[in-house]
């Protein structure tokens, strides 16, 4: 039997924030919770499937892989079974039980940004002015949600919590308060310019750091700089991830760059001293040791791309290719018949002599 796409199962778009697939899978494990439903297979099913696919879509590496190669691509990872069904759970423990589980802090939604950067500013580092459109905090209210010169009070139902626990069975089972919606708080008299909602859209400019040796699929974390949160919870996180355009000249390998040297057949025999170009725009002056075969890699030190974390740099490595010219003229053919008869290579040599050397 085939899996469910894990976005199907928690109804949710590919494009879902952390949040928003915390959310999803809350009311889902609540409402097919086996305590609340004994006996029955199929809620019991729908909740490991819900939680099987929440464990793999909060964790980013899992969610990328997934995006990527489906349920094949998360096979020995580790993404399925009762031990991640349970983990899953952990998270939403407080929900159920009123304690004992690892409760996270509640914040806005995460958002992700595209940056595309050219191979040089990837290797040594650089600025990017970005722009985003996303929910900030509101400034006539400060983000608080009240009108000028109130405050929010505490929620009276819940006393501040954000939850209300009723007992069922053997089990303390705890919701989010009806009263303020979980937030712990209520506006009484709430802001004209926000509504009581703590945010309004903007556009914001942020200058963000590449920091040298990034690759291409990188990932950036910009704390704060998500979607503003409600009243009184922290703004999401902002997520770049670096795209490396080619370049012209130069290949990457992990720290290592690799560049082709193009040598004519005297400079490769003879030995040639030539100056390359480095990735930093400057040249260096190389020598080309007589007898150089075509293929052959030449590696100049130090002069790849920066570690991103810890210091030392990768090597350039430089391939030598022999190019066989395609047009000679009568002096050059007169010179290569010449060393052709030298080497004991004739050039009209006839086939039989070709067939006894075989045999030799």
């Amino acid at each position: 039997m085939s899996q469910r796409d894990y976005y199907q199962v928690l109804n949710v778009t590919q494009q879902a924030s952390e949040s928003e697939l915390k959310k999803a899978y809350r009311q889902l494990a609540m409402q097919h919770h086996p305590d609340k439903n004994p006996d029955d297979k199929a809620a019991e099913e729908k909740f490991k499937e819900a939680a099987e696919a929440y464990e793999v879509l909060k964790d980013p590496k899992k969610r990328q892989i997934y995006d990527q190669f489906g349920h094949e691509g998360l096979k020995g990872r580790g993404s399925n079974g009762f031990d991640d069904v349970a983990s899953s759970f952990g998270d939403i423990f407080q929900d159920f039980f009123g304690g004992g589980g690892r409760q996270e802090e509640q914040t806005g939604a995460d958002l992700r940004l595209d940056v595309t950067v050219s191979f040089s500013e990837a290797a040594f580092g650089t600025e990017k002015k970005v722009e985003i459109r996303k929910h900030g905090n509101c400034s006539t209210c400060n983000g608080s949600g009240a009108k000028a010169g109130t405050h929010p009070k505490t929620c009276s139902t819940c006393r501040g919590t954000g939850q209300v626990i009723r007992t069922q069975g053997f089990f303390n089972m705890a919701s989010p308060c009806p009263h303020c919606e979980g937030q712990g708080q209520v506006i009484e008299t709430p802001c004209n310019t926000c509504r009581g909602q703590g945010r309004v859209p903007e556009n914001k400019t942020i200058n963000a750091t590449i920091p040298a040796g990034v690759d291409n699929g990188s990932r950036l974390r910009l704390k704060g700089e998500g979607e503003a949160g409600p009243p009184g919870i922290r703004a999401g996180d902002l997520y770049i991830f670096i795209h490396v355009a080619t370049h012209e000249i130069f290949q990457r390998q992990e720290y290592d760059v690799y560049c082709r040297l193009s040598l004519s057949f005297s400079q490769a025999a003879l030995g040639a001293e030539i100056e390359v170009p480095l990735l930093n725009d400057e040249t260096k002056i190389i020598k080309v040791k007589a007898g150089t075969q075509s293929g052959e890699m030449m590696r100049i030190a130090g002069a790849g791309i920066p570690h991103v974390r810890g210091s030392g740099c990768g090597d350039q490595i430089i391939q030598m290719l022999i190019e066989t010219p395609k047009k000679l003229n009568k002096k050059q053919k007169e010179i290569f018949q010449e060393l052709a008869e030298i080497e004991g290579n004739p050039i009209k040599e006839t086939l039989k002599g070709f067939f006894q050397k075989l045999k030799m």
